[in-house]
């Protein structure tokens, strides 16, 4: 009897194999990465819608409780209770519109970073500063206008913020984003 040696031979893929499987990974990828970044698009719109919302809700609560909208008057001239420091806005300026909503207020619109029975209404704002817009994202800055433009558009793709303290309207200061 003759001793049978059993070889075992090693497989392996073949190349054809090797290439079939990563054109259906590439088919794969090229179908998911697009719904990845479509999905990152959305988050961004949906924390714009918020944060706009969020902003026009103070907005709008300011001028139920004042008569008119925040900025439209001077934030200055207060005489604030104990340590308080008063507010540093002149009309039209978006330190004015900063001061309305994230201190506390008299029925003239003067803010006071503390409260009594005069400064008793605010802060409709509780943050110190605006938040980023979420589309251009580094940009947190409110551009003021007076013009009562209720077509008022975007001053070009800088980003942040556009108030009109004339009809209240508040959008992004996006020409892309500001019919939202």
């Amino acid at each position: 009897m003759k001793n049978r040696k059993t070889h075992s031979k090693a497989h392996g893929f073949t190349l054809v194999e090797l290439v079939i499987v990563v054109l259906i990974l590439s088919v794969l990828a090229a179908i998911v990465i697009p719904q990845f970044a479509s999905s990152t698009d959305d988050a961004k719109l949906a924390s714009l819608d918020s944060s706009l919302a969020g902003l026009r809700n103070a907005v709008d609560l300011y001028y139920q409780q004042h008569g008119h909208y925040p900025s439209s008057v001077a934030a200055t001239g207060a005489t604030c209770p104990g340590t308080g420091t008063a507010g540093t806005g002149a009309v039209d300026t978006e330190q004015a519109f900063l001061d309305q909503l994230t201190r506390y207020t008299n029925a003239a619109g003067q803010a006071c970073s503390t409260t009594d029975s005069v400064f008793k209404f605010g802060p409709y704002y509780k943050k110190d500063a605006l938040p980023n817009d979420p589309i251009v994202n580094t940009v947190n800055t409110v551009t003021v206008v007076n013009t009562g433009d209720l077509a008022m558009t975007a001053d070009g793709t800088a980003g942040g913020w556009k108030f009109d303290n004339v009809t209240g309207k508040l959008i992004m200061n996006h020409t892309s984003y500001d019919d939202r």
